[in-house]
């Protein structure tokens, strides 16, 4: 977590890997509706630009501050819950491990998570986080409402009214851009567990198992090693409503904390200064990939604490092509020419309307691509933007990526749909920083 007071006295923002940092004017963290409007509304006069910076989790600039910098974080928690409709109403600055306890205290539960859970709802429904499951969608396709700031001070609800409302798919995964997200109305499942087994397989196994697996399980995700054919396959199912165990939690949490964070920090800072070593490494962690089996309820297996800080780039695939990229990426990883030992994340989306969406009418396949902080990652990431876009990857917006303008145009066919919707609610581009600035 971000220190508040630090940003308030040094002006100093940094995301969490460091790939994005400059100076900023002003800070603010309003705990008021009107003081937030009133913030904007000076913005807007006096010709300063606004971001949001959530919990700094993204990997891109996206969040990157120049003038006004601004944080949600006293405006958090359960605005309001319908039990009749299954709907709850979330404050933006409330953070995803905060989310699932407030639901459970109602009997209800997210219908989805990513792996990761720091970050805030307005910031993960604004760029389109997303867990796996190839009949679910992202956090952005349960909001069924949203509560927003434009860019001159001025608050704005609108309800999602069917799979064409031009200003809900606008809104979907709107990076900020349309204003600020006050509170957000989620769509909500009665409380339920999952059965998560988590084992290793060979990527001959996993690819003969695969289709099989996509719809007999719930959640169906995969950790490939480079340089090896072993995967770490994890497999999920929806059962009903049990709590997970404390002796599970505590053997859970040990291996968590020491084997897949800090024995994994020894072996990443083997790999930093020895990169020769890195296949070795590969081959290790793949070898020792643990047998588990857990239960508990939705929001305490989703996510997995990710202590060992790395560069990240995410790129949705049309699903029907994700055996043929796989197969490429695997012949040009065969010898770990650019000495990554962190295994690449696959996980199966749904498609869904929204504009922005890396995974816009499309069903997907998402590949994640790490590299430890400290090592090179850019011949890495190149290599696999340039493999990518050959099945018309769409990168994930807050991950690291080589958007252009003109290749925004090329992916996203309702650019200029959502581009005037924009201007509608920020004809100032009070929330343009100069990332979004080089795109528009």
């Amino acid at each position: 977590m971000f220190s508040l007071k630090t940003l308030q006295t040094r002006k100093q923002w940094s995301n969490w890997a460091e790939t994005a940092q400059g100076p900023f004017e002003e800070f603010f963290t309003p705990r008021k509706v009107e003081e937030l409007q009133e913030i904007v509304g000076n913005a807007f006069k006096e010709g300063k630009r606004i971001r949001v910076i959530g919990a700094s989790h993204s990997f891109s600039p996206i969040a990157l501050p120049e003038e006004f910098c601004l944080s949600l974080h006293e405006m958090r928690g359960l605005a309001s819950i319908n039990k009749e409709c299954g709907e709850a109403t979330f404050w933006g600055g409330t953070y995803l491990y905060e989310i699932g306890p407030l639901l459970k205290e109602h009997g209800f539960a997210l219908e989805n998570m990513g792996d990761i859970q720091e970050q805030t709802i307005a910031g993960a429904v604004s760029t389109g986080t997303h867990g796996t499951g190839i009949t679910l969608g992202s956090i952005s396709s349960q909001v069924v409402a949203w509560e927003w700031i434009d860019g001159r001070g001025e608050y704005h609800v609108h309800r999602r009214e069917g799979q064409d409302d031009t200003l809900a798919n606008s809104l979907h995964v709107s990076l900020g851009l349309l204003g600020i997200l006050v509170r957000v109305t989620l769509k909500v499942l009665p409380l339920y567990s999952l059965k998560v087994k988590t084992f290793r397989a060979t990527i001959e196994e996993g690819i003969a198992s695969w289709k099989k697996d996509l719809s007999q399980f719930r959640h169906l995700e995969w950790f490939w090693f480079p340089g090896t054919n072993l995967l770490q396959v994890k497999q999920m199912e929806a059962i009903s409503p049990v709590p997970q165990k404390k002796w599970e939690k505590t053997v859970s949490t040990i291996s968590k904390t020491v084997v897949d964070n800090q024995a994994f920090y020894v072996l990443s800072e083997i790999c930093r200064r020895n990169p020769k070593r890195t296949q070795w490494v590969s081959e290790f962690s793949a070898k020792n990939i643990p047998n588990r089996i857990e239960t508990g309820y939705s929001y305490e297996l989703f996510a997995t604490p990710r202590k060992v800080k790395f560069y990240e780039s995410e790129i949705a695939i049309p699903i029907e092509h994700f055996l043929e990229c796989l197969e490429e990426l695997m012949e040009g990883l065969k010898n770990n020419p650019f000495f990554v030992h962190f295994p690449v994340e696959c996980r199966f989306v749904k498609g869904e309307t929204g504009f922005l969406n890396p995974n816009h009418q499309q069903n997907s396949a998402f590949l994640a691509f790490h590299m430890y902080k400290g090592m090179s990652y850019e011949p890495y990431f190149e290599w696999i933007w340039n493999v990518m876009e050959k099945y018309n990857g769409r990168p994930h917006w807050g991950k690291m990526n080589n958007l252009t303008k003109d290749k925004i145009y090329t992916l996203y066919p309702k650019w200029d749909s959502f581009q005037a919707e924009r201007e509608k609610f920020d004809p100032n581009g009070t929330y343009l920083n100069k990332y979004f600035r080089t795109l528009m």
